[in-house]
């Protein structure tokens, strides 16, 4: 029976690794996609030929921040005769369902913030379920001869309380190079993001979305992406009562990135950000506005074909409000004990690493490990957190192009000043249905 199971192992190894290697997993994958598509033509005249009906399609799926968990293209498109217009609203029905046992957070979301230290038999397992993620989205992407290449995207997401309340998640619309509404950071880097059951992703992913106006250029031949962005702010602070309270922010958020990338799905990326932090010490009746900043290196590239390798740094100074653990802990400006009515920026760093192994392009298994650590001056409270361990394991099978499951492994730990720690283990299972 061992061997039996070893030829049937090694056979799928095999297959896996000739599909791969004549032709990248992703790229198989996507072309299922494309060619899975219920396409109505209007307007006058013959139907476009099927090279302009691949290249309009293609803009659904190319996005520089795209991640693994937004939804594919709709499977209805309306596309006008000449090619010009294509019109597609969508969605995706997504369940999750999880078990914790040795000490559970308290969150459909696994993330070490939220690891209890201090063992409760109250809550030493949890079983728990969310339809977290099932959205609705509505695409518009052309061509004019005046305003050149255009696209308009609307999502919403039952992301809300309970999961269950629904959520404009993006509202953008982008002529040529420029971009304005409400989209993802030009901080982040979706596709740098290994693919996870949970919701959450690796701590310290920067995934924040915001109002902003972007200016974004290809420079086709020799693979350079750059763009930069000005993004509305936000801000939270520890603490605000009597000695300190924030100012209303008045100066945008700046962000930019440059990239060179050597195939769609592989890419090297450094990105940055700085932020305005305006507050009042109460007790002197003065302004402040410290200056956060981050700068973000990440990178995805397949060494061999079967094999894909996501990988993330970032540090800096008060930028946790684009994710991860700091975002939860507002650690945006902390109090500074020893100047009674001051704040202080909050340094730290984070990283994740990922690898991914198809066995076929449909079915994938892929791993990934980070950490996100608090650096404060001085000495801060024993409580606080310090630093956040998170690792996923998992396994994904899309049946067909539109129906995919997954099942997935978590370890997790959150370590305070004190010393104290504590750790979560959880398995999860994911079943999502796209239209």
């Amino acid at each position: 029976m061992k061997r039996f199971l070893g030829a049937i192992f090694s056979a799928i190894l095999g297959l896996g690794g000739l599909v791969a290697y004549s032709q990248a997993p992703t790229q198989v994958l996507m072309d299922s996609l494309m060619n899975d598509h219920k396409i109505i033509f209007y307007g006058q005249g013959d139907d476009p030929q099927a090279d302009s009906i691949r290249t309009l399609v293609e803009h659904f799926y190319y996005d520089q921040f795209r991640n693994f968990q937004d939804p594919a293209a709709p499977y209805f498109l309306f596309m006008s005769r000449d090619a010009n217009l294509a019109m597609g609203i969508g969605g995706m029905v997504r369940m999750r369902g999880y078990f914790d046992w040795g000490g559970s957070v308290n969150q459909p979301a696994f993330s070490p913030y939220f690891i209890p230290v201090t063992k409760d038999p109250l809550t030493k397992n949890r079983l728990g379920t969310t339809p977290a993620g099932t959205a609705l989205f509505f695409r518009v992407i052309g061509r004019n001869k005046r305003l050149g290449d255009y696209q308009v995207y609307i999502e919403a997401n039952f992301n809300g309380y309970g999961g269950r309340d629904f959520h404009l998640k993006k509202a953008y619309a982008t002529i040529n190079d420029w971009t304005i509404g409400y989209a993802a950071s030009t901080f982040g880097d979706g596709a740098a993001v290994p693919p996870t059951v949970d919701s959450n992703g690796p701590t310290m992913k920067m995934d924040g979305t915001n109002v902003l106006v972007r200016y974004m250029h290809t420079f086709k031949k020799s693979g350079i992406v750059v763009a930069a962005s000005l993004e509305t702010p936000s801000m939270s602070i520890q603490d605000e009562g009597s000695d300190v309270a924030a100012r209303s922010q008045y100066i945008p958020n700046i962000a930019a990135m440059v990239q060179y990338e050597w195939a769609k799905d592989e890419h090297v990326r450094l990105s940055a950000i700085t932020r305005f932090l305006p507050y009042r010490d109460m007790l002197t009746g003065k302004n402040h506005t410290p200056v956060g900043y981050g700068v973000q290196f990440s990178t995805v590239f397949r060494p061999i074909s079967p094999l894909k390798v996501y990988a993330t740094f970032n540090t800096g100074k008060s930028y946790s409000n684009f994710g991860g653990d700091f975002l939860l802990g507002k650690y945006d400006l902390v109090v500074d004990p020893k100047t009674p009515g001051r704040l202080r920026t909050t340094p730290g760093f984070g990283y994740f690493v990922g690898l991914q192994y198809n066995f076929t392009p449909q079915l994938f298994v892929s791993t990934t490990f980070g950490q996100g650590r608090y650096l404060p001056t001085p000495d801060p409270e024993g409580t606080d957190y310090k630093y956040g361990l998170y690792s996923a394991t998992n396994i994904f099978w899309n049946v067909t192009p539109r129906i995919q499951f997954g099942a997935e492994f978590n370890i997790g730990k959150r370590q305070d000043f004190d010393g104290s720690h504590g750790w979560a283990r959880r398995v999860g299972a994911l079943a999502q249905f796209s239209f």
